[in-house]
């Protein structure tokens, strides 16, 4: 069996047939790969991650990891109704489970699998801290950013070389396992700068959407610089913007935030 992808029409005609906006930041970007090949395999690694880790199900901390990722999912859902794009998300299936394992780490694959791992919570702290991280995480499953890196490494490796072609699986795999490293216990996703920068936006939007204070992000995001400091940098911050980038663009997106945090019912 082999998977067909869209590669080789050249840069200017590729852009501009593979080329996808997100509906909340108005981001553009390349997304070529075949989703539904993605979304399966991301279904199966997450599956296996699973297998080999500890799972911690019916604690008070498992329920509010289900609880806030809940309200973050029912809030995207709600409003790519209201924009008419209920379509995008389909195919999604999500679960939300909590790790034991004391990295400062949390992530969500294509079609709505997350993880957060128990090392992150006494950072987050609260409920609105939790909604940081997940927002940020859930968002980079709905931007896209999966098919976006597997779309770059594609068109890196193979170029015009294979206009109208086909990927063995053995290749497919091997670019996807090259986005996605999920043989090791810390399951990293490899996002670039500018998709952790719409994560970010996209992620407080998405709080806010779902009730929760987006002024909690510059504190969250404090405690993280400050857990790291002087110790080796978490990977989950790795390739993030660096901290007075990333509050200077949250100051600005705030206000947008709120409004969204207002209509949630929030208190301003």
């Amino acid at each position: 069996m082999k998977f067909t992808h869209l590669l080789g029409i050249g840069a200017v005609a590729l852009s501009t047939v593979a080329c996808t906006t997100n509906p909340i930041t108005g981001r553009s970007s390349l997304q070529i790969a075949n989703n539904s090949e993605i979304l399966t395999m991301s279904a199966q690694e997450y599956k296996t991650t699973l297998s080999k880790s500890k799972i911690i199900t019916g604690t008070a901390d498992a329920k509010r990891i289900t609880s806030v990722g809940s309200r973050i999912k029912s809030a995207a859902e709600r409003y790519y109704q209201s924009i008419g794009r209920s379509a995008d998300l389909a195919n999604y299936n999500w679960e939300f489970n909590l790790i034991q394992s004391n990295e400062l780490n949390a992530w969500c694959m294509p079609g709505g699998k997350v993880a957060v791992y128990t090392g992150i919570l006494p950072v987050t702290k609260n409920d609105n801290g939790l909604a940081v991280v997940m927002g940020h995480e859930v968002s980079h499953a709905l931007a896209g950013h999966g098919n976006e890196r597997i779309s770059q490494a594609m068109v890196a490796q193979y170029g015009g070389s294979i206009l109208g072609g086909t990927i063995s699986n053995s290749q497919w795999a091997g670019i996807f396992e090259k986005v996605y490293p999920i043989g090791s216990q810390v399951a990293l996703l490899k996002y670039g700068r500018n998709q952790e920068s719409e994560a970010d936006q996209m992620g407080l939007y998405l709080m806010s959407m779902a009730g929760y204070d987006p002024r909690e992000a510059i504190p969250f995001w404090n405690r993280m610089e400050a857990a790291s400091s002087g110790a080796r940098q978490p990977e989950f911050l790795s390739t993030h913007p660096n901290p007075e980038t990333r509050i200077s663009d949250i100051n600005k997106n705030l206000p947008k935030a709120l409004e969204y945090y207002k209509a949630a019912g929030g208190k301003i």
